[in-house]
């Protein structure tokens, strides 16, 4: 345990414990004091250094408890926190911890950046997702007045992803179907296909969240590390359509699942009992995957493919092949900015692009015809 003083909000200093973990684990008093420093906990009880004076570490911790901990003004996803401390610990205070933080130029940030890519192999959207950290850190420690400026303004970086979902066709989304004897993986499969729900928030699904009367499905919570949490956005926390083919299916497994209680999970592990949805990782490599490659999916070793494939080919479908307005597609698939459902979840197709050439080659008079 780690003991220490802090003044309170009446002046008076008060002593405070953090555990730092079992004995076992630390059997020496250096082996906790390296515990320590690994997770900032020096720099966060220690005086608050001048302004700037703040070291890079300090800054970082200081942002992880103003933005991520409770002294944050929204808080942050269970899945989101993990993340984003791995970044700000293991590579941003790894490179710049024990630096003045108003010592740090732009070029020598910009200069790391681009090793990050060209010595670890770093992808450029994961770049730029750091980068944007470190502007967060810099931003957080001039409001809280501990630096003057951000010399991550000045810094620029690649964010442009080269990953391409895998598309599937409707027709391959039955053959899919057909492999898959069980009516749970069937309605599962189903069920993402038609809704472009997000696995996480699939997963968390119940029977309570089946709105029949009102042909919707209510999502206001995801799957995530073992328990209920918030929605991956504000525009993700609403309702689907729930299509009278569609509920006639899921009507169907709920006569079949042994759990079928209005609390009960919708998809859950039978393994468990019911106690927790279905492993999606699992359901993915030992049903998903061969069942897509024997419907004639292209899935190289090593691509990722899983039930987010499916959200990606209804929007797909419905812009191009369906020609649904984009707004309703991004209703649907409840993204907060319409630029994602055309920018990332819709590809060109190429069919669509060689009509609307033959239009215009029409247009200036020339025959389409072909002999």
């Amino acid at each position: 345990m780690l003991r220490y003083r802090v003044t309170n909000a009446d002046g008076k200093r008060v002593e405070h414990i953090t555990p730092i973990g079992l004995v076992r684990q630390f059997p020496k008093d250096r082996d906790a004091w390296r515990e320590v420093d690994r997770l900032g906990l020096g720099v966060r009880i220690n005086d608050t250094p001048g302004p700037g004076r703040a070291s890079f570490h300090f800054l970082a911790e200081h942002y992880l408890k103003a933005d991520f901990g409770s002294d944050a003004v929204r808080p942050k996803s269970t899945n989101t926190i993990p993340i984003v401390e791995h970044y700000v610990r293991d590579y941003l205070v790894k490179r710049f911890g024990e630096i003045i933080a108003e010592d740090i130029k732009p070029l020598e940030i910009q200069k790391w950046l681009k090793s990050l890519n060209e010595t670890n192999g770093l992808a450029w959207t994961t770049i730029a997702k750091i980068r944007g950290l470190m502007h967060r850190i810099y931003k957080i420690g001039i409001l809280h007045e501990y630096v003057a400026q951000n010399p991550v303004l000045h810094v620029e970086t690649r964010s442009k992803s080269t990953y391409r979902a895998i598309i599937i066709t409707p027709a391959q989304t039955v053959s899919i179907l057909k492999s898959l004897p069980s009516p749970l993986h069937y309605t599962l499969v189903l069920t993402c296909a038609a809704t472009a729900l997000r696995s996480s928030e699939i997963l968390a699904l119940r029977w309570v969240d089946m709105l029949w009367d009102e042909r919707r499905i209510r999502v206001s919570k995801r799957w995530a590390k073992g328990e209920d949490g918030e929605t991956k956005t504000d525009a993700s926390d609403g309702y689907v359509p729930l299509h009278p083919v569609l509920a006639e299916h899921l009507r169907a497994w709920q006569q079949q699942t042994p759990h079928a209680k209005p609390t009960d999970f919708v998809f859950p592990s039978l393994k468990t009992r019911g106690r927790k949805p279905l492993c999606s990782s699992v359901f993915v490599a030992d049903y998903l995957r061969p069942a897509a490659k024997k419907a004639g999916v292209h899935i190289e070793d090593g691509q990722r493919f899983g039930l987010h494939n499916l959200r990606h080919s209804l929007s797909n479908w419905l812009v191009n092949k369906a020609k649904v307005e984009p707004k309703t597609v991004q209703g649907i698939l409840r993204h907060a900015k319409i630029q994602t459902t055309l920018d990332l979840y819709t590809q060109e197709d190429s069919d669509e692009t060689r009509a609307a050439q033959g239009e215009f080659l029409t247009a200036v008079g020339m025959s389409t015809t072909v002999n």
